[in-house]
């Protein structure tokens, strides 16, 4: 059953407010991470689970994941770093997979096991809409998504769309894409529920755009190269898009 942003978030917030969302790879650091994005602004923090063949990620994310295996990252010790978290950590976090590793671990199990270690919802990268139907999870849809396929999405969503705003994978890029503009507007005249857009946002500026176009942004590539810097120097680039994000709101 989908639930409104104001239900998740709380009904004190503001509709103009714009989403931060901090992509994160799970690993030994990921409590201590995942407590600086909150500290710097963030109001959502994606979970990477690594995965031998994340078709949805770029170079970046993509070698972060190469390493996951040596650190003993596995489905159930991802879940435990989840549990681990803060309770400072008063954000959805939120699990980020791919559908094989769902199947080796079991739909159900791992909807079971998320939820008892804190997660609020699921997202999965290569799982079509239409796919394992009584998994709760927040959808996506892309520039090439029919009308027909972004209504679906929202019908079955789990809160929010997410919009990938590039036909790629995920990571750092020049310019913020032209195709977002599209997808939002697209997306606006068959729901309203938020959309937040991810792909391809990296910098204050990139943030600021795209969440003058739509309702909040995701950022992965980027926050996983600085989060290798450490917590502190995390907690500084998530704020310097918090304040890019705000900024951007206030002028628009």
């Amino acid at each position: 059953m989908s639930v409104s942003r104001q239900e998740r978030f709380g009904a004190d917030l503001s509709p103009e407010m714009k989403t931060l969302a901090i992509y994160l790879r799970c690993g030994a650091g990921t409590p201590e991470l995942a407590e600086a994005a909150v500290e710097g602004g963030a109001d959502m923090v994606g979970l990477g689970f690594p995965f031998s063949d994340p078709l949805a990620d770029g170079p970046v994310i993509r070698r972060a994941g190469e390493r996951a295996p040596d650190e003993g990252m596995r489905t159930a010790a991802c879940l435990e770093y989840r549990a681990a978290t803060p309770r400072s950590v008063e954000v959805p976090l939120i699990p980020m997979t791919y559908a094989s590793l769902l199947e080796a671990y079991g739909y159900d199990r791992f909807a079971e096991s998320a939820a008892e270690a804190g997660a609020t919802s699921l997202i999965v990268a290569d799982l079509p809409v239409d796919g394992a139907p009584g998994l709760r999870r927040v959808q996506l849809v892309a520039p090439t998504s029919t009308d027909e396929r972004i209504a679906l999405a929202a019908e079955r969503t789990d809160g929010w769309l997410y919009l990938v705003t590039v036909a790629g994978t995920t990571g750092v890029r020049a310019d913020l894409s032209p195709a977002l503009q599209g997808l939002v507007a697209r997306a606006r005249e068959l729901t309203d529920l938020p959309l937040y857009a991810g792909f391809g946002i990296s910098t204050p500026e990139q943030a600021a755009a795209a969440a003058a176009i739509a309702d909040g942004i995701v950022v992965g590539s980027r926050a996983v190269e600085v989060a290798a810097d450490g917590p502190p120097a995390l907690r500084d680039y998530v704020s310097s898009l918090r304040k890019a994000v705000d900024s951007g709101v206030a002028v628009s």
